[in-house]
């Protein structure tokens, strides 16, 4: 009897241990459960919403103008739900504007359109022939990814004795890091000799294409630390304006393939932005 009162006694252990093993397992299973749902609503909360976009008049103002012949301004600009992202915008077309009469300050949108009065009043002043300054600029966002942005900026200006010139400019925004970013912020630090490899074959390639003063004034190899650049849906290029590299040089856009840019690209960004 005591034989098998202990073997008993054996199976109710074994049955409660098995209970508790299976009340553990569930609560880890509920646990992990939990845990990963934290997880998925932690990521999604990160996720930056897409953009919603507002095409306007950019915040400006011009002078009265008495003169017969006064300034053309026109700076069209997009509002977004980002305050950081249109500050971004609104200085980067304050760049523009002072590029066109060749200054590069820390300035307000306000205080580069003023400048750029300031330089057509002077140039009107030499000879009372002379037109005044016209600046017609359109802005848009030509591609966002997750949280990488693309700004274009195209220009047609006249200033001083020069006919309308039209121009194109990129930047890219980091929207989670609320920064600008250049080419050499994405790309690996030990893949810059090969992503300049691959920049100076197509500038080359370019070159041979040219009249012989522009290449006899064109530098040997092109720098592009600073350049902007762009992301499509492929890889990523640079972008160089007509008479940027020499004074009669042509436009010169540079395509790295989609396995050229894996090569170079930071991993994570290349994650996030392809």
């Amino acid at each position: 009897m005591r034989k098998t009162g202990l073997q008993k006694n054996k199976i109710k252990i074994r049955w409660v241990l098995c209970l508790s093993v299976l009340a553990v397992s569930a609560c880890d299973s509920g646990k992990n459960h939990d845990q990963q749902t934290a997880q998925d609503k932690g990521t999604s909360s990160k996720a930056l919403p897409h953009l919603t976009l507002k095409e306007t008049r950019a915040a400006y103002a011009l002078p009265f103008c008495e003169k017969k012949d006064c300034i053309e301004m026109d700076i069209q600009t997009i509002q977004t739900q980002d305050a950081w992202l249109n500050q971004w915008i609104t200085d980067h077309q304050a760049m523009v504007v002072q590029s066109q009469i060749g200054l590069r300050q820390n300035m307000t949108l306000q205080q580069a359109v003023d400048a750029y009065i300031k330089k057509s009043d002077a140039w009107q002043a030499e000879f009372d022939q002379n037109p005044a300054y016209e600046l017609h600029m359109q802005t848009r966002i030509a591609s966002q990814r997750n949280q990488y942005v693309l700004l274009q900026i195209s220009v047609n200006s006249r200033q001083a004795d020069t006919s309308i010139q039209e121009r194109q400019y990129f930047f890219v925004a980091d929207r989670k890091m609320k920064k600008n970013l250049k080419v050499l912020d994405v790309i690996q630090a030990g893949e810059q000799n090969k992503m300049n490899g691959f920049i100076q074959t197509q500038y080359l390639q370019w070159l041979n294409k040219q009249d012989s003063h522009i290449k006899q004034a064109a530098p040997k190899k092109l720098y592009w630390g600073q350049s902007d650049w762009f992301f499509d849906g492929e890889g990523v290029g640079l972008h160089y304006r007509t008479s940027e590299i020499t004074d009669d040089g042509s436009q010169l856009d540079i395509y790295l393939s989609k396995e050229q840019t894996q090569q170079v690209l930071k991993p994570e960004v290349y994650k996030q932005m392809f």
